[in-house]
C-alpha cells in the first residue's frame, strides 16, 4: 500500500480556539487486541491543563529520534500494558490538533495481536499525574465507554479520533477472519 492509498483522517479541534501551532508531534498507537477478541486500552484519570477527566485512549506515545514506527509502537505497549504483540498490519494515519497545547499530532495507528502480558514501565507522570491502568474490553464495550468518556472536552477529542479507529480495525480483523 503506499502513502496515497493509506486510510487518513483528519480532524480539528472544535473544542479550544486555535491561535498558533507551534510543534508536530510524531505518534505511534495501537489498537490491541487477543485471541479472545477483546481490546485493550489505556484508562486515564487527569486533572491538568485540559481540565478533570477521566479518559478511555488506545496506548502509543512520541516516536523517539532514529526510531521507526513499529519498533515505537512496540515499545510504547510494553510500557503502558507491558504487552508482547504481533504487529498484524498498519491501519492508518489521523492528523489531529490540540489547540489548548498548540500542538499538530501525527498519529499513526497499528493493528497488534497481544501475544503475552508482563509488568508495565510507566513513567512518573503516567503514574502520578494520568493514574493509568489497563482497560480490556469488548468492542461494543469500549464504544460505550468513548461515548461516557465524551462529556469533557479532551475526551470528545480523543473519541472523535479512535472511534473510526476501532471500527476501521474492526474491518480489517473482520478481513483476515478474526473473531469479535
Amino acid at each position: 500500500m503506499s502513502m496515497a492509498d493509506e486510510w487518513l483522517l483528519q480532524l480539528d479541534d472544535n473544542e479550544w480556539p486555535r491561535t498558533t501551532v507551534d510543534h508536530d508531534r510524531t505518534i505511534a498507537r495501537a489498537i490491541v487486541t487477543d485471541d479472545d477478541g477483546y481490546f485493550y486500552f489505556a484508562r486515564i484519570n487527569r486533572d491538568d491543563d485540559f481540565g478533570k477527566a477521566e479518559l478511555i485512549e488506545t496506548s502509543g506515545g512520541g516516536v523517539e529520534s532514529g526510531e521507526d514506527l513499529a519498533s515505537a509502537v512496540r515499545r510504547e505497549l510494553k510500557e503502558e500494558l507491558g504487552a508482547d504483540v504481533e504487529v498484524l498490519s498498519k491501519i492508518g494515519v489521523v492528523s489531529d490538533y490540540y489547540n489548548l497545547i498548540h500542538r499538530h499530532n501525527i498519529n499513526h495507528y497499528f493493528l497488534c495481536r497481544a501475544v503475552s502480558f508482563g509488568d508495565r514501565h510507566l513513567t512518573r507522570d503516567e503514574i502520578e499525574a494520568f493514574h493509568l491502568s489497563t482497560l480490556r474490553l469488548k468492542y461494543d464495550e469500549a464504544l460505550a465507554e468513548y461515548e461516557r468518556c465524551s462529556s469533557t472536552a479532551l475526551g470528545r477529542l480523543i473519541a472523535n479520533r479512535e472511534i473510526p479507529v476501532l471500527k476501521r480495525a474492526t474491518e480489517l480483523l473482520n478481513s483476515i477472519g478474526r473473531k469479535l
